[in-house]
């Protein structure tokens, strides 16, 4: 039952896998959302371009999302404030809200079950934190509302409103976009040499490259080692619970999000960092006997996110000696939101066009933060953790996922099968267990 409801609802396009030697300007690795729009709006501005994925498109985290599109990430307003002042605030959310609009431009043209929603962030403890963003996004020019009530089963101490966000299936607008773009699956890249990418079965010489692999594999640029980690995340599809008309997401890393699929209520919850414990869909299965007793379990899968050290992503230029490479990661749950504002913004870089938004996602910005430390922290004790289960990208010591009967990585966030098959990057390959 680990397979996402967008899996069940839609048959995704077939490409062919690579064969021989290609040349292009721009390559594209990688063929989640973030990399198929790259691919669409390069397409649609006249660039050369081949997009090459390792396995099926849309097959990693990306058919895992509960596909929200919102500019409302958590509580991050108040402390963009507080911590990269007005100005790059407001520039984080003018981003978001251009993307939003983009995607309603383009879902008028795809069936894809696209719905304008209110989005909340409540609090179950916490009354001032959802006053202080309130007033911090009313300041930034935004319409923000506080809500004393919601219509969730339980109390809240308010909740911010943020009117006009939107929900969709994720997998039939890839399904609609994606027909007619330069794609090739089952194209694993072995390497990257200055002269050209090596795949199994040919080389791709190429001007340009984008990385949009979830977690960038490339180790020796950009030390998105430390810079990232990866956060499980997991959700619950019922049918027979009531209709609820908003999106909505706890203030708290360890709460719940909730949004309706035509008849069904997905809820989110049970996170933890990659390779730690945490509650599962065993936390979510407790939820919905207290809180809604005449539910069935339709649906249940997990999600993978790359948290970032500062909650912006990293988009743009790979490294500070990398002008030709190109990476967009680090988008912190809001994967959908950040894929079209990605793909927007690499498409201006590759052309050499000005964007507004250039230095406030670069991923050579300041990296000294708290949750540095706690990365570096995390690699070191995994690192001298006595374990013959090892992880080949950078071998910190392997946890078991009892959960999803999995070898997860609590370094950097790559899972394996039981038997040490990838399963999720930064890994470029399987684990050797002795």
């Amino acid at each position: 039952m680990h397979d996402s409801v967008w899996t069940d609802s839609v048959k995704l396009p077939e490409f062919k896998k690579l064969e021989g030697n290609k040349k292009t300007d721009v390559l594209i690795i990688g063929g989640g959302l973030c990399g198929i729009l790259c691919a669409y709006f390069l397409k649609n501005a006249g660039v050369d371009y081949i997009l090459v994925e390792g396995n099926r498109i849309a097959s990693g985290n990306t058919k895992n999302t509960t596909a929200k599109i919102t500019s409302q990430h958590g509580l991050i307003y108040s402390n963009l404030i507080n911590n990269s002042g007005f100005e790059k605030a407001q520039m984080y959310l003018r981003a978001n809200q251009m993307a939003l609009e983009e995607y309603e431009s383009l879902c008028k043209k795809f069936d894809c079950d696209f719905e304008s929603k209110n989005n909340f962030v409540y609090s179950l403890k916490d009354r001032s934190l959802i006053e202080k963003e309130v007033f911090a996004v009313n300041q930034l020019g935004f319409p923000a509302e506080f809500f004393e009530n919601t219509e969730l089963p339980f109390n809240v101490n308010g909740a911010v409103c943020f009117p006009k966000q939107a929900q969709f299936n994720p997998l039939k607008f890839i399904s609609a976009i994606c027909k007619g773009l330069n794609i090739f699956e089952k194209t694993f890249v072995r390497e990257i040499t200055p002269s050209a990418v090596i795949t199994e079965h040919g080389k791709i010489f190429t001007k340009k490259i984008i990385i949009t692999t979830h977690f960038p594999f490339i180790n020796k640029h950009g030390g998105y080692f430390l810079k990232l980690y990866q956060h499980r995340s997991y959700v619950s599809a019922y049918k027979n619970c009531p209709d609820i008309k908003g999106m909505y997401v706890d203030e708290s890393e360890k709460g719940m999000s909730f949004r309706m699929y035509n008849d069904l209520l997905l809820i989110g919850g049970g996170g933890h960092r990659t390779g730690k414990k945490g509650g599962c869909w065993e936390e979510i299965n407790n939820f919905t006997t207290k809180y809604y007793p005449g539910s069935k379990l339709s649906f249940q899968w997990a999600a993978q996110d790359c948290m970032s050290l500062d909650g912006i992503p990293y988009i743009g230029q790979y490294g500070k000696n990398t002008p030709d490479l190109y990476v967009a990661t680090g988008f912190n749950k809001w994967g959908i939101t950040s894929s079209m504002l990605s793909a927007m913004i690499l498409t201006d870089m590759i052309w050499g066009r000005k964007n507004d938004f250039f230095e406030l996602f670069s991923p050579q910005r300041n990296i000294i933060k708290p949750q540095l430390l706690i990365n570096a922290f995390e690699s070191a004790i995994n690192l001298l953790t006595p374990s013959a289960k090892r992880c080949p990208h950078l071998g910190c010591a392997l946890k078991w996922n009892k959960a999803e009967h999995t070898w997860d990585c609590p370094c950097h966030g790559s899972r394996f099968e039981k038997n040490g098959k990838l399963l999720d990057n930064p890994s470029t390959g399987d684990a050797k267990f002795r």
